[in-house]
């Protein structure tokens, strides 16, 4: 049963240590593909290198909204040329956040040295990007938290890419998931919504379309319950937990009792829906 993995930071620098056994981990796991999302220029670099090591890497680059107050002048110029280089390449993490302008708190380790740019800074940056996406046949890895209503309003006037989007680690209203669907969204599920305090979250999955639905891990993000894990690495310096990548199949596991589903038939129609949005790599695809 092959598995895909639809978001996730391979690249960051508490899984690159360990690539090793982490990629050892991912292959006894059956992974076929997994999207590694660059989020500033700085990091694009080694999602890069991810990609000429390993054939189930599916490149992205963007800039993410906690980054978009640090981008570089030349940003645009950047992913320009990163894009022009890697023809299988897809764009993302991007998006919008106000989260980190009315809710971060000061001393959040994940944001020190950031600066927090406005919510009408991170539409322009954002839209800049989804409308590269378009104009260069590449899917979209967006990012969204407490601005739902912003989301919206902005890819209804933003021209978008054909073969659509995706909204990663859903977590908006389940009464939007059709109005996103409409404009060609796809919903990454992630591990971390089998939390019984996450209802909200999952139920939404429950008005997914099944051909727009996809699975992720945002490893090492959004760590899983125990239930559910396979896998397990060190905490991060300030004890904070890293999730391993290879907990996607217990997000599978999740997710198919969570739906009523055979996991088969769940793998099966992940597959589909994670093709026809992400071009993989002619030696990936069977």
């Amino acid at each position: 049963m092959k598995l895909y993995d639809a978001h996730n930071h391979l690249q960051s620098e508490a899984l690159l240590p360990q690539i090793g056994q982490v990629a050892a981990d991912l292959a006894s796991e059956e992974i076929a593909g997994a999207v590694v999302n660059g989020t500033t220029p700085d990091d694009w670099s080694a999602v890069s290198a991810l990609d000429s090591r390993f054939s189930w890497v599916v490149p992205s680059y963007g800039v993410h909204p906690w980054d978009c107050g640090n981008r570089p002048t030349n940003w645009q110029e950047l992913l320009s040329s990163q894009i022009a280089s890697e023809p299988h390449a897809q764009i993302g993490e991007i998006g919008i956040d106000r989260w980190i302008l009315d809710r971060a708190k000061s001393d959040d380790s994940r944001l020190a040295g950031l600066r927090s740019a406005p919510l009408d800074e991170q539409l322009k940056v954002f839209i800049w990007q989804l409308e590269f996406a378009a104009a260069r046949g590449r899917a979209a890895s967006i990012h969204c938290i407490d601005a739902w209503g912003a989301l919206f309003d902005a890819l209804k006037t933003t021209k978008l890419p054909d073969q659509g989007f995706l909204l990663h680690a859903y977590a908006g209203p389940p009464e939007m998931v059709k109005s996103f669907a409409d404009l060609g969204a796809y919903f990454s599920f992630n591990g971390s919504y089998l939390d019984p305090k996450r209802a909200n979250q999952r139920e939404a999955f429950k008005s997914v379309p099944r051909d727009r639905l996809l699975i992720e891990t945002d490893a090492p993000a959004m760590p899983m319950r125990n239930d559910w894990k396979r896998h397990d690495l060190p905490a991060r310096p300030d004890s904070a937990s890293v999730n391993h990548p290879a907990n996607i199949r217990g997000v599978y596991e999740g997710l198919a009792e969570f739906l009523n589903l055979p996991i088969a038939q769940l793998a099966k129609q992940v597959e589909a829906n994670f093709q026809r949005l992400f071009f993989l790599k002619q030696d990936v695809i069977q």
